[in-house]
């Protein structure tokens, strides 16, 4: 998998202000990239200066293999952006709204009302199409930014806060959307947000920014693995069958602090991931596993970590 974003020692100086500083990282090609810091970061200044809308104090950037200073074009057309409060003709259909960026981007007529057609059903404004953006809710004004994105079909979309404002219930089909947009689409998304629960779920990796600098990138597992070093691993356990005795073979597991049966089931304390060994035991026994449930760590817990660090 190569990279489509790349950025190596990205700074960006305002007057006394360190914006961004030494930011070096990597988006893959076709992943989902949670972008994640407080308000004032520097995650929204990042994305200025990938989009090519202001220019570095020092370092570089690629983005689909341009150069966003030099080439902002270039990266335009194969970049869709999403910024925090997208603006919208109020007095305008939502369909007018999008025939108007299609013109923009050159896109011949015919093509352009079959692409905004096929968009507005896509993000679920089909029958909505027609209505003014002034009625427009802001859920669904975030659903026809995402559409204004996908006219210009592109390779690449940057998302800043997309559901901020937006009651739980339909940022989680705000997400939803974009995890299908990334499967059947094959888009990379970068995901920029300070709310960190939305997006375990869908982000492949995450970086974390806090005053400009990026403290930790990798994927959640890797990141909460020193978080899980620091506390027991604990687990339930339910298995069908005859039961009797299997308490004491599971205290007997090497790593097992205690089991403690809970109902048809056990709460172990484990000092470290028993599974493979109790799997093994439920087998040899011929016993159905009914569940298996491990405590995960969190991202908040990931974030609060090295956000306390930095």
């Amino acid at each position: 998998m190569s990279s489509i974003i790349e950025t190596t020692n990205l700074t960006k100086r305002y007057r006394d202000k360190l914006a961004v500083s030494d930011l070096t990282l990597e988006v893959q090609e076709g992943e989902v990239f949670g972008f994640l810091g407080p308000n004032g970061a520097g995650k929204t200044t990042t994305i200025l200066m990938l989009l090519g809308l202001t220019e570095p104090t020092l370092g570089k950037a690629t983005v689909c293999g341009f150069d966003p200073t030099r080439q902002p074009l270039e990266v335009k057309r194969r970049v869709g952006y999403l910024p925090e409060n997208p603006g919208f003709y109020d007095d305008l259909s939502g369909k007018e709204n999008l025939l108007y960026i299609a013109r923009l981007n050159r896109i011949p007529d015919d093509e352009a009302t079959r692409r905004v057609k096929s968009v507005l059903d896509e993000v679920g404004l089909g029958d909505d199409g027609h209505q003014l953006v002034r009625e427009y809710s802001r859920g669904m004004k975030q659903r026809l930014g995402i559409a204004e994105v996908l006219v210009k079909d592109p390779k690449v979309m940057i998302l800043d806060e997309p559901t901020l404002g937006i009651d739980p219930d339909g940022a989680v089909h705000i997400l939803q959307l974009i995890n299908g947009l990334r499967r059947d689409r094959g888009l990379t998304v970068l995901l920029s947000t300070h709310l960190l629960h939305q997006v375990q779920q869908m982000c492949d990796r995450i970086g974390i920014i806090v005053k400009g600098k990026l403290v930790v990138k990798g994927n959640v597992t890797q990141l909460g693995s020193a978080i899980m070093k620091d506390r027991e691993f604990n687990l339930f356990v339910e298995v069908g069958g005859n039961n009797d005795g299997l308490q004491k073979e599971l205290t007997a597991l090497k790593g097992v602090i205690e089991a403690q049966q809970r109902g048809r089931g056990w709460f172990l304390r484990c000092t470290h991931d028993v599974r493979p060994q109790f799997v093994s035991l439920v087998t040899q026994r011929g016993l159905p596993l009914l569940q298996l449930r491990s405590e995960e760590f969190t991202l908040e817990e990931i974030y609060l970590k090295y956000f306390r660090e930095a």
